[in-house]
């Protein structure tokens, strides 16, 4: 297409905007810019906590926020170490599973369907180890009754699969590996027989 023609460059105009190659500028929208660090304060959680009527935690060091914020929900390193060995011995799982039971809505880290049995591996302190877990010095008042909350709905988590019919595991992330694959394989049973390779 020559600059210099105008016809050409009318024609073309006109074949990009009907097969949609043209970007789209009235009707686009601006993007979101990133949040800084520093509005922290401004996070949706804290957001949310201050809707309810709740005090919120505000770190001052950045660093600490960051570290919290990289703390996982899924996909721990003692999960992907047991994910592993379990797939090494031969048993397929489905991780991290939605269950929408009758009582509560349920997430195993490792749930074996067919044979219904749900297995978690807690984190230390996320889940009050006894032997391990910490109670944090700094903001005890925000710290303490979260930590017992989690504790709590651990346990009506085990209810609710147990009333469902699920066998639950519960496995501590100081376990070592060995004995958490032995304890899979003591609820789960033997494996489905591998196809030969």
């Amino acid at each position: 297409m020559a600059h210099g023609d105008p016809q050409a460059n009318a024609s073309a105009s006109s074949q990009d905007v009907a097969s949609g190659a043209v970007a789209r500028t009235a009707k686009s929208r601006p993007r979101k810019a990133k949040r800084p660090l520093a509005d922290a304060a401004e996070s949706r959680s804290a957001t949310l906590a201050a809707a309810k009527g709740k005090a919120y935690p505000f770190t001052a060091d950045p660093g600490r926020a960051a570290n919290m914020r990289g703390n996982r929900r899924a996909d721990t390193k003692p999960e992907l170490a047991l994910r592993a060995a379990l797939f090494a011995k031969g048993y397929r799982y489905r991780k991290d599973l939605r269950l929408d039971l009758p009582a509560r809505r349920v997430r195993p880290d490792i749930a074996f369907t067919r044979r219904r049995v749900a297995v978690f591996v807690d984190g230390c302190f996320w889940h009050a180890c006894p032997e391990h877990g910490s109670k944090p010095k700094s903001n005890e008042w925000y710290w303490s009754p979260k930590l017992t909350k989690n504790v709590e709905r651990d346990r009506a988590v085990d209810d609710a699969l147990t009333a469902a019919g699920w066998t639950v595991l519960r496995l501590w992330e100081h376990v070592p590996l060995t004995d958490a694959v032995a304890a899979v394989v003591a609820a789960v049973g033997t494996p489905k027989a591998l196809p030969p390779r």
